[in-house]
């Protein structure tokens, strides 16, 4: 609308404009043949001085000029005054010519005709010059200008007005709509929007709305599945640990009375004490991560000497600091950190780096502003690229083919469980000579 009420009053000002200077260069051209038409018979050729002064005068402009050659008259304008271009296109022609100029900052419009004899074929050298001033068409032009600039700024505001209203009534719908999809992606699944009308916005919102109400049907199947496997195998968990416990006191039997035994009753005696052990591992992994699951993870901070509390972790599990693990654990580094979960993180990492890397395995600890910091470094191969996204996923191994290796595939994902349970979290990289997991704990509880 306000483009339309510009272009309309810029319009009206351009066609007044060219009327108002069409109407006068037609009415000086016309008026001023005439009367050279009524005057040529009383011309002779070649003319005088005085016969193109009487010319000029009979011209009835106080702004005319006859040249003929090298005479022209006397009384109002100059060749000079006439422009060289002007006067060109008189000389060469035959027909009226004009040209709009400004002159000590005044408008002017300048019409130069060729007088003919004869049959009106035949040039005479005579040249007629006629100026007539547009103060007064300009004056009208400015005022007309003004006019349309004044339309413009009154229609303006009402155009500004009736714009955002009409554009308030076609957003409102749209940003309605966005807020929703926002509020969709951020969960919110029984968002829905109220339909109205029948036009094109008003079938996107239902659309919309048959999208979000089937989003929110397929997404509660799924969490109604994942919860059942959850608590799946977290009862089958529960319900393994007692035959565990029964099996694990008679494979502690076997394993003392193994040397009585014949050898190959030995070696199945000892594979079954080893798998035992290995699936009493994986059903307390398993219970772990239902846990967290199902959001039962408690943390007990104390204040712990984090160095003091590694070595622990290490000692226990046979993990001397020698050849194969370099331990770097400065003391006086203290957090408030649950004891029993940070053991499993270190238990995990150092582990993890010594079934899978190569010695020596380094364990360093330090202190980073309002953090501790633990990195364990091996020097084996490393994390596949394409593994590395996803060390820390369930189940994940780097090799397929260690399908019965001695960890559960749960360890480095309940390692970050525990991490992040502290505040902190485990990131995993490759050094170009090994892998490097870094655990990153905040010294006071968030």
């Amino acid at each position: 609308m306000i483009l339309g009420a510009t272009t309309g009053a810029g319009a009206s000002y351009v066609n007044a404009r060219n009327a108002i200077l069409e109407g006068i260069q037609d009415q000086t051209m016309l008026k001023l043949r005439d009367q050279i038409v009524a005057y040529l018979p009383t011309v002779s050729l070649p003319p005088s001085q005085a016969t193109l002064d009487a010319f000029a005068a009979a011209l009835k402009s106080s702004d005319a000029l006859v040249v003929y050659r090298d005479l022209h008259s006397s009384s109002g304008m100059t060749p000079e005054s006439v422009p060289a271009e002007l006067r060109r296109a008189v000389a060469r022609g035959t027909t009226i010519e004009f040209q709009r100029v400004d002159a000590q900052g005044y408008p002017w419009f300048l019409v130069g005709i060729p007088v003919q004899t004869g049959t009106g074929t035949t040039p005479s050298g005579l040249e007629v010059y006629a100026a007539v001033s547009l103060s007064q068409q300009q004056a009208a032009i400015d005022d007309l200008a003004r006019q349309a600039w004044l339309y413009s700024a009154l229609v303006l505001p009402f155009a500004v007005v009736v714009a955002l209203l009409a554009a308030r009534q076609v957003l409102r719908p749209v940003r309605a709509l966005n807020t929703a999809a926002n509020q969709l992606g951020r969960g919110r699944l029984d968002v829905r929007l109220r339909v109205k009308g029948s036009d094109e916005l008003a079938q996107l919102v239902t659309t919309f709305n048959h999208t979000a109400a089937e989003l929110e049907r397929t997404v509660g199947t799924l969490r109604a599945m994942e919860a059942d496997a959850r608590r799946f195998v977290a009862d089958v968990s529960h319900e393994l640990r007692t035959p565990l416990a029964a099996m694990n006191a008679v494979t502690d039997v076997l394993d003392e009375d193994a040397e009585q035994l014949p050898p190959d009753t030995a070696v199945a005696a000892r594979l079954v004490s080893a798998e035992t052990r290995r699936l009493t591992r994986l059903v307390q992994d398993l219970i772990e991560i239902s846990r967290f699951d199902a959001g039962r993870a408690e943390l007990r901070r104390e204040e712990l000497d984090v160095a003091a509390a590694v070595t622990d972790s290490l000692a226990a599990r046979g993990w001397e600091p020698g050849g194969d693990l370099v331990a770097e654990l400065p003391p006086g580094i203290t957090a408030r950190l649950d004891r029993r979960r940070l053991d499993i993180v270190v238990a995990n990492l150092v582990g993890n780096a010594m079934r899978h890397g190569a010695p020596p395995v380094e364990v360093v600890l330090r202190n980073e502003h309002w953090d501790v910091v633990l990195t364990v470094t091996d020097h084996g191969p490393g994390i596949p690229d394409a593994v590395l996204p996803r060390v820390f996923d369930r189940f994940a191994k780097a090799d397929t083919a260690r399908a019965r290796s001695e960890g559960s595939g749960l360890g480095l994902s309940i390692a970050r469980e525990n991490a992040r349970l502290h505040g902190g979290d485990i990131v995993a990289a490759n050094t170009g000579a090994g892998a490097r997991f870094e655990l990153r704990l905040p010294r006071e509880a968030p």
